[in-house]
């Protein structure tokens, strides 16, 4: 007998999760989660690059933790979420230590080719804080159809590094916070504008940390209106 249940912060949906672990180029092996739709076959797939170690990110920050809780269900989507290099989460201990988003090149590639080891469709690289670094460092030559960036600081991405996505064949959108506490909506508009194809999404009242359900929510439509159109925006219940 199913129900209908209203959708909330602490809701967790059904899905398929699975314990999943990769070895880097460089011989370490990293631990993660893939979590995939219960009944239909995924339409797209996910890869999700948490906040900075060093400051509390990890593969369950709130965010990519609701991905993975609502989306199987609720989008038909496939979520990848892993601990980069040196990085604890419940699920374990990711080998190595902190490379200052250098080294964690050979984490994302190690996270796109598992992807593809597993014939997931239609593979995109969501990156957060920290993440958006890595995706725009190392992304814009793999085999994806995009990037999603949230509230990317691009303290560590170089021009030559935005010069390489512009005109490159994949879709990139920027979520933006109005109140970030790095990057805000004109500035953005301006370091971003070498990139024709980039979408610019300014999201008023928005914080960094995207705290609270109804952030949360503008986040996770923002994703879904992107990577599934057909699903959007998101309902506000669900059956279970």
């Amino acid at each position: 007998m199913t129900k209908v249940v209203e959708i909330r912060s602490g809701i967790e949906l059904p899905a398929i999760r699975e314990e999943i672990s990769f070895v880097t180029s460089d011989g370490l092996t990293l631990v993660g989660e893939l979590s995939l739709p219960v009944t239909n076959p995924p339409v797209a797939t996910v890869i999700t690059f948490h906040p900075l170690p060093t400051h509390g990110g990890f593969m369950d920050s709130h965010i990519f933790r609701k991905i993975a809780n609502r989306l199987p269900a609720l989008a038909d989507l496939a979520v990848i979420r892993f601990n980069t290099r040196g990085t604890t989460s419940p699920r374990g201990t990711s080998e190595g230590s902190f490379g200052e988003g250098v080294t964690e090149r050979a984490d994302l590639e190690a996270a796109v080719a598992f992807a593809s080891s597993r014939r997931l469709p239609n593979l995109w690289l969501l990156g957060w804080s920290f993440g958006t670094e890595l995706v725009l460092k190392y992304g814009h030559n793999k085999p994806v159809l995009g990037g999603i960036l949230l509230s990317p600081p691009l303290h560590r991405t170089s021009q030559d590094e935005l010069n390489l996505w512009a005109n490159n064949g994949k879709r990139l959108v920027a979520i933006i916070p109005e109140f970030d506490d790095y990057l805000q909506p004109p500035e953005a508009a301006e370091r971003f504008s070498v990139i024709p194809q980039l979408e610019l999404v300014a999201v008023e009242g928005g914080k960094h940390l995207w705290v609270g359900e109804s952030a949360t929510k503008t986040v996770l439509n923002e994703i879904v209106r992107v990577v599934n159109p057909q699903k959007y925006p998101l309902p506000e219940t669900a059956e279970i």
